[in-house]
């Protein structure tokens, strides 16, 4: 596809290149594994080349009248509205997603890019009052510099667009590097979009490549003084702590295995549609998915055969066909990876009430129950269509068991009742969670973040100022300071 091959390169600089690696990134369709484009990885070097550009750009773009910033951001969601039908198909192509897992990730770009519009405009400083006669102290809000951005094979774009956006409109320079399962939706096209929105040269820099190449060169650089990582905790806890030696901050959004949890008074059918959705939107590829689905045994058998029966009735197969519901896993590694832990549980004393095939990266919906006290799977995530049914007795046992994992990112709790639902709902130690809804949520005024193993820092909104600006404190003395000597 000319979309991929035009797209395939690094953009550094402002410049469209081949990297000078020893080796290509394969960009596959997952669903049928034509080979859409070859991208030779950068190096070291050029990751150094990209974060020296972005550098050089950041001090002019810092000191350009906020309103001008903002128009660069008013363009860019126009260009995404123009070409939604082309990015939709790219989408489909390179991710295996869905037209509705398309349809929903292009809605939360444009919402994200519309929020950016004002990011511009909202740092604020402030005056503060000082012991000191004739003394005034002013705080202000300034950009940090230049933010290291690394985002995730599964929502790439949006994903991507949600932390370089209002990096660059609160006056930073971005260097992104996207998952190399993602090269184009999550990097490359994102820098087609600004070029085209007249950002300047040098703000917002692609490399495409991999530890395998660079090491931590990424991470390890001396120009950016922020990272925002979103990916897997294992990738993230070396991120955090690469960060940590070389004093950077680092921004991260981890894996998550949220629970679903069903009381004995939920409305069951709507549960139903829930779960099913937080389970299995995307194949299960959402860090914010119902991993767990929690169910009072008053309402057990009832929420049971409905959830299995809707899950059976989901359409596995190729992602284009709009009433496909279930596309490929992003590899066969992963589609490998989620067998293997179905096989495991069940050799290991769970019953399947729904065992979907494997079918090259296509992996049918499976739903197990019966899961032994203590089993692996019940605290780790799952990320691909495999759904738990796990029966409860009473709140006290659903918050217990919502709370045994490592982590803590988002979650639900069904109940006619709203307000037992939310004093449920703040006993789970989650970063967010939502009553009479889905886990998968995502708004852009709402900070976002998990706790534990989930991540550290928050986005969105007034979080965002906080995370990619730092505070200076500049005091003016008006009269005279008398010293001690």
């Amino acid at each position: 596809m000319s979309f991929f091959t035009d797209l395939a390169h690094q953009y550094i600089d402002g410049e469209w290149k081949a990297g000078s690696g020893s080796w290509d990134i394969i960009d596959f369709n997952p669903y049928d594994g034509e080979k859409l484009a070859s991208i030779t990885v950068a190096t070291a070097d050029e990751v150094d080349q990209a974060y020296r550009a972005a550098e050089r750009a950041q001090q002019e773009w810092a000191e350009t009248n906020p309103y001008a910033r903002r128009a660069v951001f008013e363009r860019a969601l126009r260009i995404i509205e123009d070409r939604e039908e082309e990015i939709t198909e790219a989408i489909i192509a390179e991710l295996g997603g869905t037209r509705l897992k398309a349809a929903f990730e292009i809605h939360l770009t444009k919402e994200f890019l519309r929020e950016a519009v004002h990011f511009a405009l909202l740092p604020e400083g402030r005056v503060l009052p000082s012991p000191e006669d004739g003394k005034e102290n002013r705080l202000y809000r300034v950009p940090v510099g230049v933010v290291g951005v690394i985002s995730p094979f599964n929502f790439p774009l949006f994903l991507s667009v949600k932390t370089v956006a209002p990096a660059l409109a609160l006056g930073n320079a971005v260097v992104l590097k996207p998952h190399q399962n993602a090269p184009v939706i999550g990097g490359s096209l994102l820098a087609r979009v600004f070029e085209d929105a007249g950002l300047p040269a040098g703000l917002l820099n692609v490399v495409i490549t991999d530890i395998a190449e660079i090491g931590d060169a990424f991470i390890e650089h001396p120009v950016p003084s922020v990272i925002s990582f979103t990916g897997s905790d294992r990738v993230g806890r070396h991120v955090a702590t690469v960060c940590a030696s070389h004093f950077k901050r680092s921004i991260l959004e981890m894996g998550g295995n949220s629970a679903l949890i069903v009381l004995d008074d939920a409305d069951v059918d709507y549960a139903v549609d829930a779960a099913v959705f937080s389970r299995f939107v995307h194949q299960g590829q959402v860090c914010m998915a119902a991993n767990r689905i929690l169910v009072d045994r008053f309402v057990e058998g009832e929420f049971t055969e409905k959830f299995v029966a809707k899950v059976a009735s989901l359409k596995v197969g190729d992602p284009a066909d709009p009433t496909t519901h279930i596309g490929p896993l992003i590899n066969s590694s992963q589609a490998d990876a989620v067998a293997a832990v179905v096989d495991q549980t069940i050799a290991a004393g769970a019953r399947a009430l729904l065992h979907g095939s494997v079918d090259g990266n296509l992996v049918a919906p499976t739903i197990l129950t019966d899961l032994p006290a203590g089993s692996p799977v019940l605290g780790q995530e799952i990320f691909g269509p495999v759904a738990l049914l796990v029966p409860f007795d009473g709140e006290d046992e659903a918050v217990r068991l919502a709370n045994d994992t490592p982590y803590g990112l988002s979650g639900a709790v069904h109940t006619r009742d709203v307000e037992r639902g939310v004093r449920v709902a703040k006993r789970v130690r989650t970063g967010m969670i939502h009553v009479n809804d889905g886990t998968v949520h995502d708004e852009a005024i709402v900070p976002f973040g998990g706790e534990k193993s989930s991540g550290v820092g928050r986005l969105n909104g007034e979080a965002t100022v906080d995370a990619f600006t730092t505070q200076k404190w500049i005091s003016v003395q008006h009269g005279r300071s008398r010293f001690p000597f």
